[in-house]
């Protein structure tokens, strides 16, 4: 699978972009704000309906205009696909697949998977659990449309049980039946979440650890470590066992929702101890075993973007991770970079299909 071309009006700072793309390689240079990344979140964008980097729909649109617009056209199992979104200031945004409206966008999850490998990942490593869950959701979730279905029904079941604890304290009653409408649903998809999570991780591990060892030529051992409530019993006893903290803490203090994964170098937390060169190998490494890991399952090849991933790694860890992309298992992939002759050299090394395109404030032509 492979993106053809995409159009671009009013994202971000891309004012208006036609381009088409090599469908192996594909490198654009510009200053640092030029929109390099911008581009490569537009294409994030239409894979998964949303910005890798920004919550807010609406921060998107360029802030001189009131709308933007995207259009990519796909090449995927030997048929070609249109997939559209545009948003107005104010309003829901909306997306097309061969001119049809979606009535759900979740419905869109996983049918052009893409993994995107930032110097934002570096928050999978020092930010919070809420991170690292998302990181295990947006892999399943491309894969797994019941997953997703799951954990969208599992985190209005947690809102709804949630607002029902503080209306008990404001209140000051308690009806146990009424929780107890809230507790089966969470247990139920709570369940089935739970199951994913655990084989996802248990499967990811080896091919982790191969990336690593390869990028690093190191015989450091690297893990993930899935922490999670429903280890220590099965959900509805521990939610039973929290009743009492739960009703004193006014929202539900146990559940798949506080899960965490540790990410281990050796036997220690890699942000404790990992230097900067080491938490951005194992980063690129953990996403590239992501790559594998939806590839083997979906059977399609997913996009990849490496959005400046040089930065902070030594030449050999550079020229290794390069070797790694170049191999056949990997199809199109995008990569920003403020250096010219760093991709050239790295294009000299893959021997294939390219383009360059040159981004200067919000402009973007092709480079000859």
């Amino acid at each position: 699978m492979y993106i053809e071309e995409i159009s671009i009006v009013n994202y971000k700072n891309i004012a208006e972009a036609n381009i088409t793309f090599s469908s192996r390689l594909n490198c654009f240079i510009g200053k640092n704000g030029a929109g390099k990344t911008n581009i490569l979140d537009a294409i994030y964008y239409l894979s998964f309906c949303k910005s890798f980097f920004t919550v807010n729909d609406q921060l998107n649109i360029n802030h001189d205009e009131s709308y933007f617009i995207l259009n990519g056209l796909y090449q995927r199992s030997d048929s070609l696909e249109t997939i559209s979104c545009g948003l107005q200031k104010g309003q829901k945004k909306q997306f097309k697949r061969n001119s049809k409206v979606y009535k759900k966008l979740q419905d869109h999850i996983g049918l052009l998977p893409l993994v995107m490998i930032s110097p934002s990942d570096v928050e999978l490593i020092l930010g919070g659990s809420d991170e690292r869950r998302k990181f295990m959701d947006g892999v399943i979730s491309q894969y797994n449309q019941n997953y997703l279905d799951d954990l969208l029904k599992y985190n209005r079941a947690l809102m709804q049980r949630n607002n029902l604890l503080k209306h008990f304290a404001a209140d000051r009653y308690f009806d146990e039946e009424l929780l107890g409408i809230w507790d089966n649903q969470l247990v139920e998809y709570g369940t089935r979440i739970h199951e994913q999570r655990t084989e996802f991780v248990r499967k990811l591990i080896p091919v982790f650890q191969k990336y690593y060892t390869f990028i690093s030529k190191g015989s450091e051992e690297v893990g993930l470590v899935h922490q999670s409530d429903l280890y220590e019993s099965d959900f509805a006893q521990i939610l039973k066992n929290a009743l009492a903290k739960d009703r004193a803490a006014q929202y539900t203090t146990v559940g798949i929702h506080k899960d965490d994964l540790v990410l281990n170098l050796g036997d220690y937390p890699i942000r404790k101890l990992g230097s900067q060169g080491q938490k951005k190998t194992y980063l690129v490494a953990l996403k590239l075993a992501q790559f594998d890991f939806i590839k083997e399952i979906s059977q399609i090849k997913p996009v990849l973007l490496l959005d400046d991933i040089f930065d902070k790694l030594d030449s050999h860890r550079v020229e290794q991770i390069v070797a790694t992309v170049a191999g056949e298992q990997f199809g199109q992939i995008f990569i920003t970079d403020t250096d010219r002759s760093h991709l050239d050299s790295i294009i000299q090394k893959l021997d294939t299909d390219f383009r360059i395109f040159r981004v200067e404030t919000g402009k973007v032509g092709l480079e000859k």
